[in-house]
């Protein structure tokens, strides 16, 4: 077997994984990173785009399978629809690869796992397809936008009519569009370590493509290497995976060099060691003994000695440091709407009920948490997503509720991203309007203005 007929097999059990089962892309992508190292970069990246791509896209591909299949694909079996989602990814979004080629390794494919009788059938399908490639119809958006929107973007029915009642046509596309492009690795200079200027010189010395980031100094875009965990740079601790709108957190949050910081939901870390960088100590607490010890992993790559580590249930008060904390970061679980990009699935497992109850949630935090700022301390909210009902219903709520104000954020932020949100004190970053993920944060300062 060559390289990419194993390839693909790897990528069918995947998806088998994922969109049949209950895992998570990125979960299950990472693992398959790391089990098969010994494959080529180019045979690796196949893999990883492939993958990725079939899943950011099922629902467009199944209803270019529908047109053209005599079964629907939901009454197919789950491999042979799954076969048939990554053949026609290929076919639509990955010209090089020959049509030939994607028809017979799928024929060979359903004939080793056990469905040669469906081979056939999968030829068929998929060279009919191929034929008809320039001849498919989608929905058309001025007849209905909200089905042109789930079709062309892969999202579902209930999520694009949240989004429409939060958003405009023109901007929920925007959102959409981007993310079905290709994440790039942003990082953040551990500058207890090295400057940003000595970190770009020795990413560029082992031969790395780095580019300046438009919003914050101390962040790159890196392409270019092969496996990132393998780079002298990562492995002294030089530098952190993390995308530009969560460092925002720490940016805006006017860290000072005594303060105390705790972090309440931290893992795997990155704002946690953002603020080492600068105070006195940070208390970084998770859920779980896994997300703790993501997070101490983080703190001996990165050579932190002044931050303690806790295993505690946000959603239950710590009697232990009420109003000790000068900075309360508190980013905290939500849809993840804000980060399809990276996460794709989260738009197809993700439930309307879950997402109430995810505001309840935060809520619930929100008002435990609240009492570990110190009277005239700051609490940051953040969460990376897009829905309102998250992001600024959850501040008016809060300021309601609770003796705190919101703070511009404008002092700590670049002119291009201030507005008059951001004098409200929040900041709402959106894929496709700007240089990255989806984000919301906001600055809230303990005690009424005098």
């Amino acid at each position: 077997m060559t390289d990419r007929e194993n390839a693909r097999e790897i990528v069918l059990d995947m998806l088998l994984d994922v969109i049949e089962g209950d895992k998570f892309c990125h979960t299950v992508l990472n693992h398959m990173l790391h089990k098969f190292q010994h494959l080529e970069k180019q045979e690796r990246a196949f893999i990883s785009r492939l993958c990725n791509g079939t899943v950011k896209h099922y629902i467009t591909l199944d209803y270019i399978i529908n047109q053209y299949a005599s079964l629907p694909v939901r009454k197919m079996k789950p491999l042979i629809r799954n076969l048939l989602r990554l053949s026609v990814y290929q076919i639509f979004y990955m010209d090089q690869v020959p049509v030939s080629a994607i028809c017979n390794e799928a024929v060979k494919l359903a004939k080793k796992r056990g469905f040669t009788n469906l081979a056939g059938f999968v030829n068929g399908i998929l060279r009919t397809i191929a034929r008809n490639k320039e001849q498919v119809k989608y929905p058309e958006k001025d007849k209905d936008s909200a089905l042109y929107l789930e079709i062309k973007y892969s999202v579902p029915d209930w999520l694009i009519k949240t989004l429409l009642s939060q958003y405009d046509l023109m901007t929920v596309e925007a959102i959409l569009s981007a993310s079905l492009k290709e994440k790039e690795t942003t990082i953040r200079c551990n500058q207890r370590k090295i400057s940003p200027k000595e970190l770009k010189e020795s990413l560029i010395k082992d031969g790395i493509t780095v580019e300046e980031n438009a919003y914050l100094p101390y962040a790159f875009k890196i392409t270019d290497y092969d496996y990132l965990e393998k780079l002298n740079t990562f492995q002294a601790g030089f530098f952190t995976v993390q995308d530009i709108s969560s460092m925002f957190v720490c940016q805006v949050a006017g860290l000072q060099p005594q303060d105390f910081v705790v972090d309440v939901c931290a893992a795997p870390g990155g704002k946690t060691m953002h603020a080492a960088e600068t105070v006195k100590l940070v208390s970084a607490r998770d859920l779980t003994e896994y997300k703790i010890k993501l997070i101490r992993e983080n703190i001996d790559r990165l050579g932190f000695d002044n931050i303690d580590t806790k295993v505690w249930d946000a959603t239950i008060p710590d009697p232990e440091i009420i109003e000790k904390a000068d900075i309360v970061i508190a980013d905290l679980p939500c849809s993840g709407l804000g980060v399809l990009g990276k996460k794709a699935d989260i738009k197809y497992k993700l439930s309307n009920t879950q997402l109430k109850e995810l505001v309840q949630l935060q809520r619930k935090i929100l008002s435990v948490v609240k009492d570990y700022v110190k009277p005239g301390g700051v609490l940051i909210y953040s969460t990376c997503t897009i829905n309102q009902q998250e992001n600024i219903e959850n501040q008016k709520w809060f300021l309601k509720e609770f003796d705190f104000r919101a703070e511009s954020l404008d002092p700590y932020l670049p002119d291009t991203l201030k507005d008059e949100n951001t004098r409200e004190g929040y900041l709402q970053l959106l894929p496709g309007l700007h240089q990255s993920d989806g984000f919301f944060l906001s600055r809230l300062r303990k005690g009424k203005k005098q």
